[in-house]
């Protein structure tokens, strides 16, 4: 059995850190029975020397374990105290793609609720000083991934992660915000109101303990897991040296797409971006369709009750435009794209747009096929 409340007493051991807490409960499977090993056992796990193993059994003697014990159960109280909870990394409600990063937190403290819908997420970062055009283009991107079911993930920062969170609950879409302190220190403070807002309609998590000040040294680590939860993770606007360019980092080492928002070539706050696209280590996106096109096959409408049939005044130009000219049967996206004369890219933005509005079926090799009836649309 797994329990938060071990879990916990565990985390607040000396030199038991996330990775070798997730060592222990591997090896033991239990943390009833880690909490319970004799220094020989507790050796046997490895990145556990033999002193290390016999300072852990001592700091878990039934008389020494009080204070642990007590640390656990502030921790509980205060995640109870602000409707929240802690999720570890055995625990069924654990994001899945957050799992298969290299580092995943072995828990993490939430407020909110994950949905299916969740698994189509994309990462939006970048400066907290922004120009308006970044702002423009965070709001713009943020509100056109909502509208496509897609979960926009950010840091809760200023500037660019606060525009994002935002927008798309602006759109009526979800959104996770990963933060670099305890869940019930929010930072900025002025982003509060937006925080409840979020709370409603998408999760704040953090791997922090409840009560951790927003110390610079934590954001750096957060950004893996902004990145680890996505699918990709678009940079909008950022010099070389800022925070962006960390979770840049960090997606790429999970091996996941980069995107990166080009910005005016004098402006400072532009060169992070352009040096993602030069190097080749970011595709450089003008439209959310440039970052659909790449993310196509992992970007799926979430499970559950199909959407209903919208009036034809629900549907933009451009999905008017594809839903008409689509046929029962099945057509591949560059014939669409030639047919309705519009961009391959505004092409699937426009059909995954159908899809998720239940109008457009799409089948394995890019081929699409309308479902709405003849006189529906």
């Amino acid at each position: 059995m797994i329990s938060v409340s071990d879990l916990l007493l565990l985390s607040h051991v000396p030199q038991i850190g996330p990775q070798r807490l997730r060592a222990l409960v591997s090896h033991f499977g239990d943390t009833g029975a880690v909490l319970a090993a004799p220094p020989r056992d507790l050796a046997a796990v490895p990145g556990i020397s033999r002193t290390l193993a016999s300072a852990i059994a001592a700091s878990l003697k039934p008389g020494e374990r009080g204070c642990h014990m007590k640390y656990a159960e502030r921790q509980l109280a205060r995640v109870n105290s602000c409707g929240g909870a802690v999720i570890s990394l055995w625990d069924a409600r654990y994001p899945e793609a957050l799992k298969r990063i290299y580092d995943p937190p072995p828990l993490f403290f939430q407020a909110g609720g994950f949905s299916p819908a969740d698994r189509n997420a994309v990462a939006m970062v970048g400066t907290r000083s922004p120009s308006a055009y970044a702002v423009d283009v965070a709001e713009r991107f943020s509100r056109d991934l909502a509208r496509l079911g897609v979960t926009v993930v950010s840091g809760l920062a200023r500037g660019i992660d606060t525009q994002a969170h935002a927008a798309a609950l602006d759109a009526g879409g979800r959104t996770i915000a990963v933060t670099g302190s305890g869940l019930d220190v929010i930072y900025p403070p002025e982003n509060s109101k937006l925080c409840r807002r979020i709370i409603r309609r998408g999760v704040v998590m953090t791997e922090y303990p409840m009560g951790t000040p927003p110390d610079a040294v934590n954001f750096p680590r957060r950004n893996r897991i902004i990145s680890g939860l996505s699918a990709g993770t678009i940079i909008v606007e950022t010099d070389v040296d800022g925070g962006a360019m960390i979770t840049a980092a960090s997606a790429l080492d999970q091996n996941r797409e980069v995107f990166a928002v080009p910005g005016q070539v004098t402006s400072r706050r532009a060169r992070g971006c352009h040096a993602l696209i030069r190097d080749g280590r970011a595709k450089l996106v003008e439209c959310i369709g440039d970052v659909v096109v790449e993310l196509a096959s992992l970007l799926r409408p979430a499970a559950g009750p199909p959407a209903p049939i919208p009036p034809p005044p629900d549907l933009n130009l451009f999905e008017k435009t594809v839903c008409e000219w689509l046929k029962e049967e099945p057509q591949h996206i560059d014939a669409i794209a030639l047919g309705t004369r519009l961009g391959s890219a505004d092409t699937l933005v426009a059909l995954l747009g159908l899809e998720f509005k239940g109008l457009v079926k799409q089948l394995p090799g890019m081929m699409f096929h309308r479902k709405c009836l003849p006189g529906g649309t």
